[in-house]
């Protein structure tokens, strides 16, 4: 397989992670996977809210959005862990074929 046979490079995860880290869902969608980020974001609400009215009435705002907390840094790192492992997969199938391995570590055939 030649380097002119390859797919584009994919987005870069770092790219990625800012976008996810600035605004909540956005790393999905700059994913192609828009759905994913609306489930998260549909699950930051509801457990934003649910904390929100069982927790007590002294407790920080962060204390109070616990649950939403949660998810929205669940979802920073769920959308930065799939743009690290498209680019991992992009990278080695970019590889000239006779390039061997970097562990010693043969194929089986």
């Amino acid at each position: 397989m030649s380097a002119s046979d390859t797919s584009p490079a994919p987005v870069s995860p770092y790219l990625v992670l800012g976008a996810a880290i600035v605004l909540p869902a956005s790393g999905h969608v700059i994913l192609g996977i828009p759905v994913r980020g609306l489930q998260f974001l549909f699950f930051m609400v509801v457990l934003a809210w649910v904390t929100a009215r069982i927790s007590p009435p002294d407790a920080s705002f962060v204390g109070r959005h616990a649950g939403g907390f949660l998810i929205y840094a669940l979802s920073i790192l769920d959308a930065y862990k799939i743009a690290r492992i498209r680019t991992a997969k992009w990278a080695h199938n970019a590889r000239p074929e006779g390039s061997g391995t970097q562990s010693g570590i043969e194929p089986h055939t």
